[in-house]
């Protein structure tokens, strides 16, 4: 009876904090995705920042969030307590919105960003690990699916949101208007901070039964095969600049404001429903032949975006972009746990993350220089970038096709 019941498990018996952390992420997710997608938008239509600027901006931000992953869960297990230390990283994001309003330069913009992604940093964690504790083994997946669902969601209301506001307020303009984005800056505050309510008020901490150690923050244990899977992972985040490019590329070939939120709406929309039948898949035929299938059409997609001429090749392109996202992003991941010892997980993914984080600087300011220069050099375009990504995700799919590890948990392919 009680294997019966585990079988059988629904969201209606997914405990309290599973439900409080879920409607934190939506929440917090409307409030991001409302403002961090027109960010790009806002530096290059009213503050004319040259695209290197905004490929620092981006990559440090995404660096910072990935590197402080590491230590805030490494914390958490110190001080055996998740609660608190989440509502913190929330708490942190949510003050550093506000400031949005009143930036007029791009070195405020980029300390607001860098700001609300240390909240990133500081929660993503001590939130999953806040889920682990609090659920039993067989409803992990319907747990951590129900959370990104939860998450995704939140972000395709965010952007309808903000589309509704773009179009209430400039209608079909190819630039943002410096108004458009103070407003959706203010509407974005309510959900903010609604979510760190929600989680303080909703959630319980959870104790740690067992004694805590420290995790280990070092290469040394990890092994042979997932340092080879982490380097070839690394080519192809080299290629792999902020998103924010796509939708400066967008703009450059005529999609309007308002169509760019739709479209990243669309986007998120086909994301969520490709990802858990590409885990599916990952489990049935290996993770390694559903990440290179996920990269090639990284990379087919990516020198789509340097040929594209017509705003709805654009369209397109994104949305099949959420085909990459659903196969590739979550299944790698995945991989991660499948090359290393339970007992090392937790080290794997604090140095996948921040490795990854700090290849994502580099990044993006190689796509920012490619497409804008820098200095006196005016560089090579905007298909530049989306030339070099889509070679460097071609490349890491090759590699990875010619790679069969030999010590991995499960079979993947």
């Amino acid at each position: 009876m009680e294997k019966m019941q585990k079988q059988n498990s629904t969201i209606r018996d997914l405990p309290r904090n599973v439900w409080a952390v879920s409607l934190t992420s939506f929440l917090m997710d409307i409030s991001s995705e409302m403002v961090i997608n027109i960010i790009p938008l806002f530096l290059f239509n009213t503050l004319g920042v040259r695209t290197h600027i905004i490929g620092i901006i981006e990559g440090v931000a995404e660096a910072t969030a990935s590197i402080l992953k590491v230590f805030s869960g490494w914390l958490s297990d110190k001080l055996r307590g998740r609660k608190w230390i989440a509502v913190a990283g929330y708490g942190i994001s949510a003050l550093a919105k506000p400031f949005f309003y009143f930036a007029q330069s791009w070195g405020m913009v980029a300390g607001v960003r860098w700001a609300d992604r240390v909240g990133k940093g500081v929660r993503t964690a001590p939130r999953d690990a806040l889920v682990a504790d609090s659920i039993e083994p067989h409803q992990r997946g319907l747990a951590f699916g129900f959370h990104r669902a939860a998450d995704t969601g939140g972000a395709m209301v965010g952007l309808l949101i903000a589309a509704l506001i773009v179009w209430l307020t400039q209608s079909t303009s190819l630039t943002l208007g410096e108004n458009t984005f103070r407003t959706v800056v203010l509407i974005s505050l309510i959900p903010a901070f609604l979510a760190v309510i929600s989680l303080a008020a909703i959630a319980r901490e959870t104790r740690l039964k067992t004694e805590a150690t420290a995790p280990q923050i070092t290469f040394k244990r990890l092994g042979k095969p997932f340092l080879v899977f982490l380097l070839i992972v690394g080519v192809f985040d080299l290629g792999n600049s902020s998103d924010a490019f796509l939708v400066l590329r967008a703009q450059e070939r005529g999609v309007s404001v308002l169509g760019i939120m739709l479209m990243l709406a669309a986007f998120n929309l086909i994301y969520a429903l490709v990802s858990t039948p590409a885990g599916v898949l990952s489990d049935r035929v290996g993770r390694r032949r559903v990440i290179i299938g996920g990269w090639l059409v990284y990379g087919l997609i990516y020198l789509g975006f340097a040929l594209a001429q017509q705003p709805w090749h654009v369209w397109v392109l994104y949305c099949a972009y959420g085909l990459y996202y659903g196969l590739a992003y979550g299944t790698a991941k995945a991989m991660v746990a499948d090359l290393v010892t339970p007992d090392l997980r937790g080290t794997a993914y604090g140095t996948y993350n921040a490795i990854l984080g700090i290849i994502d600087l580099p990044a993006s300011l190689i796509a920012g220089v490619l497409w804008q220069g820098i200095g006196t050099w005016s560089g090579f375009g905007p298909s530049a970038p989306f030339l070099f990504g889509g070679s460097m995700a071609i490349l890491a799919a090759l590699a990875l096709s010619i790679w069969k590890p030999k010590t991995i948990s499960i079979a993947t392919g």
